[in-house]
């Protein structure tokens, strides 16, 4: 489904002539292909969809960072080109969970999995990367998996 949203999206955009938009389809497209040919490698048809999300969740971040030092380095246009960058990429992405909403999965999830200290974060933050794949933020999510078991 995200496949076949990003081809459609591209071609929406090369027929309105939208080049920002354009170009940023195409390097998620890119991104995307990246990760089938590592897919490929691990023996698998192509990657999965919890793994594009992430991809693309890492290539915000990205943006997030770039966009903090143009605007350190007085280059306001470059970030700007970046924030149009974003929000090309997250119509991509599921809805995002709120913090309330996420604290209250890992709360649940640290239930589930008897989670008792610091030495389960690992299998924590394994369970919700399998199941909330580009809904959440993970430093954030991290943070609050270490008040809880803390």
């Amino acid at each position: 489904m995200l496949r076949e949203d990003l081809q459609n999206a591209l071609k929406e955009a090369m027929k309105a002539q939208n080049v920002l938009d354009t170009n940023a389809i195409r390097m998620i497209i890119a991104g995307l292909k990246e990760k089938d040919v590592e897919a490929r490698g691990k023996g698998k048809p192509q990657a999965e969809d919890a793994e594009l999300l992430s991809m693309m969740q890492g290539m915000i971040k990205q943006r997030n960072e770039s966009i903090k030092l143009y605007i350190d380095g007085h280059r306001p246009e470059l970030a700007e080109k970046e924030k149009a960058e974003i929000a090309v990429i997250e119509r991509f992405l599921p809805k995002q969970l709120s913090e309330s909403e996420a604290s209250a999965i890992i709360e649940a999830l640290i239930r589930d999995l008897h989670a008792e200290s610091m030495k389960d974060m690992g299998k924590v933050m394994g369970a919700l990367r399998a199941k909330y794949a580009g809904q959440m933020d993970f430093g954030a999510a991290s943070g609050i998996i270490k008040k809880l078991l803390s």
